[in-house]
């Protein structure tokens, strides 16, 4: 659903594709990083030894490639629909390739992956069926599908994505919400099987690095889901 009715500071509202070429230049100092850090360092999440070829839709500014490539992925191919971000992910030297192509219509090759990655991407995907089905077709059998989502309670509480143009004018990036159950229809029609789901809550470690956020002391603010392939 639209996360508008839930909106609290009714910014403007920009298409991602729109947003995120503006964001793009102060993206990463500027997002929270504990949305997704915790969550990808969490022991356990994914067997890393057993991946060589994975595939990072989305994939922004490279910040998911970066840590793939720490965890010795050898081959990582990315992609985004916004020129922007990818020119700074390409200045990271972690790819292999990036193109600019929809999350849903990668254009990369069949069951070729060990790992598909999407992170901070499907509150701006208005379907989630197809994304699911995209990673499906990608994945070898035993690969994982790893999504990394702002939470939808968190959304739900007022804050959809947003950023502040180098004017200083406060911007939304449209915003969906997709509750678990949406998530399980979505990946049961493409076949894959849930093998974990983490959550990450706000605690006073995660306001350092956001101390602005303290009124969302405890609540949960994104979460990382693993799909198995077969």
């Amino acid at each position: 659903m639209d996360s508008s009715a839930f909106d609290k500071r009714r910014y403007p509202v920009v298409e991602p594709r729109t947003g995120y070429g503006e964001w793009a230049a102060t993206y990463e100092e500027t997002v929270a990083v504990g949305l997704d850090a915790p969550l990808l360092a969490m022991p356990g999440l994914v067997p890393w030894a057993e991946v060589t070829a994975a595939a990072d839709l989305a994939c922004g500014t490279g910040r998911t490639g970066a840590f793939l490539k720490r965890q010795g992925v050898a081959a990582i191919d990315g992609i985004d629909i916004t020129p922007q971000m990818l020119a700074l992910a390409q200045e990271k030297g972690v790819y292999r390739s990036l193109r600019v192509a929809d999350a849903a219509a990668s254009g990369l090759e069949s069951a070729a992956y060990d790992l598909v990655t999407l992170s901070l991407a499907d509150e701006h995907i208005a379907a989630l069926a197809p994304v699911y089905g995209e990673a499906a077709r990608l994945l070898r059998r035993g690969g994982r599908f790893l999504l990394i989502g702002y939470h939808p309670f968190f959304i739900m509480n007022g804050m959809p994505t947003h950023f502040h143009r180098a004017d200083g004018e406060a911007v939304t990036i449209k915003t969906h919400i997709h509750l678990f159950a949406d998530h399980f229809a979505a990946a049961q029609g493409a076949g894959l099987s849930l093998v974990d789901l983490r959550e990450c809550v706000i605690d006073e470690a995660w306001l350092k690095t956001k101390p602005k956020w303290r009124s969302f002391l405890n609540w949960p603010v994104s979460f990382a889901m693993v799909w198995l392939n077969g």
